[in-house]
Order: C-alpha cells, then structure tokens, then sequence
C-alpha cells in the first residue's frame, strides 16, 4: 500500500465513521477499487480507527471524564449509583459487552468470510431502509436520562451488528435508538460514546497482533510483497482518520439538530445498488483475492 493509498483511506475512514453509512464498508470499497483484487483488511481497518475514536475522546472530553469520575467515585460509594452519569457508565459497559464477545468468536468469519462486497451492498441497502424507516415512524421523545437496563442491552445487541461490513457501527446503534424512541441527537451521542470502549479495545487487540511482526524485517517486505499496508501506511491512515473525523463529529451533530437521516437513507441505497452493479459487471472483487 502506497501512502497516497494510505492517506486516501484514512480521508474514506475519518469522513464516514460517524455518519450512519458504514466505515468499514466504504474502506473495503475504496481500497478495491485503488488496489484490486487486494482488500486492505479487517486488521487496518479496525486500526485505523483509533484515529476516529481518539477523536470522540477529544470532542465529548468533559463528558467522558466526568462520567468515568463519577463512576469511580460511585465505586467507592462517594456518589449514589443513582446519578445519570453513574448510570450511563454502567449502560455503556453493559453495551460494549455483545460486541467484545462477538467480535472474539467470530473473528476469523469477520476478518474473512463477512468481507464478501455481494454482503456488503446488501446490508448497505437493507439497514439504509430500516434507518429510515425507524427516523419516519418513531416518536422521538426520550433523551439519555431515559436509558434503562433493556435500551442498553439492545443498543449494544444493534451495535454488535455493525461487526459485519455495511451495517455501519452508528447507523445500526441510531437505528435502534429511534426505534425505542431516543431523539435523533441522543441516539446519535450515545452510539458515539458507546463505541469507545469495542473501538479501542478492538484496535489495540488487531494492532497488539499486527503491528509486532511490521517491526520486523521479514515482516515489512513480505507486506510489501503482498500489497498489504505497512506499518507506515497504518500510521498516516490513522492520523488523517483522526484530523477528518474531528471535524466530521462536530458537523454531523449539527445536521441531525434539524435534519432527518433521509440523505443518509439515500446515499446507503444508492452506493449498495452500485456496488451491485460493480460487483456483477466484475469490475470489483466480492472478495478482494482471498
């Protein structure tokens, strides 16, 4: 992988991570269509997405301090469990739990099998038409304070989904915040704050196997030679991921103030019957070489 590649997957990563469009699915894509025949991989692509989580950090800090503090403090039985930030720590354990165990029994199926493009574009359209279903129907009246033991656990559950390429981490977890009747803007922040934990704890697993054999000399050229990314590549990708993804938190949450996710709707459609459409005239491969 070339570091122009790296720098344009990086901008793919950090441009759609948070809109409810599928980051991992437009990665795939784009890095078949610069590189066919050659997926980038399900590794870099949870790598890099330490990029765009560092950026949640950053962006909704004082929140996630104060939430981990009181937590603590609530541990030590300063603060009553009873405290909405108490509470929203607790519901965003709870949460991160379906996709940490998912993710680790269905490994090897998500790093190989769920990548097939003929899935992606399916999932591209069918959660594209659940979203905007669930934005046209719902009541949209509860806000985070509202959170109980049940919305965590299937907020979680929809977050699980998002293990398959195409379903999109914040589409499936907004999808399932306003089908149980969260306002788009907390349904929106709290699938931001509950993908912290699976995004971290999943990068730093793929980096804590990746990484150590690119330090290697046999490491870096037999990446090299099979086209994959180095350690390089991974390093700008992330950086550029999280610089655009910065910025890309910030508009998206001023959009939905005022705007439906019809667009987003749209768009999900549109880019799954493409892909079909790619996909049948072989211009890409639904496997990338595997």
């Amino acid at each position: 992988m070339s570091f122009i590649e790296a720098i344009v997957l990086g901008l793919v990563q950090g441009l759609t991570e948070f809109l409810p469009i599928s980051s991992s699915a437009h990665v795939r894509v784009v890095g078949e269509l610069m590189a066919p025949g050659q997926d980038p991989g399900a590794a870099f692509t949870a790598i890099i997405q330490l990029g765009t989580e560092t950026a949640v950090l950053i962006y909704f800090w004082k929140d996630i301090t104060r939430i981990i503090g009181k937590w603590f403090k609530a541990l030590a039985r300063k603060v009553p469990q009873s405290d909405p930030d108490v509470r929203m720590g607790w519901l965003v354990i709870l949460g991160s739990i379906p996709i940490g165990v998912l993710g680790l029994l269905f490994e090897s199926q998500i790093d190989h099998s769920l990548r097939n493009l003929y899935i992606t574009a399916t999932m591209l359209i069918v959660f594209g038409i659940l979203l905007g279903f669930a934005d046209r129907i719902a009541p949209q009246r509860k806000e985070l304070k509202d959170l109980t033991l049940r919305d965590g656990i299937l907020f979680g559950l929809a977050q699980a989904l998002a293990l398959i390429p195409g379903v999109s981490r914040s589409g499936g977890t907004i999808t399932a915040g306003l089908l149980l009747g969260f306002t788009r803007q907390a349904a929106a922040r709290y699938a931001f704050l509950l993908a912290v934990p699976a995004v971290f704890a999943s990068g730093l697993y793929k980096a804590a196997k990746e990484v150590p054999a690119l330090l290697g000399a046999d490491g870096r050229a037999a990446a090299a030679a099979a086209g994959e990314p180095s350690l390089m590549a991974i390093i700008v990708a992330t950086v550029v991921a999280f610089a655009v993804g910065f910025a890309m938190i910030a508009w998206f949450m001023r959009i939905i103030e005022n705007h439906s996710y019809l667009m987003f709707v749209v768009y999900r459609v549109v880019a799954g019957l493409l892909l079909l459409g790619l996909l049948w005239f072989g211009a890409v491969d639904p496997l990338g070489g595997a």
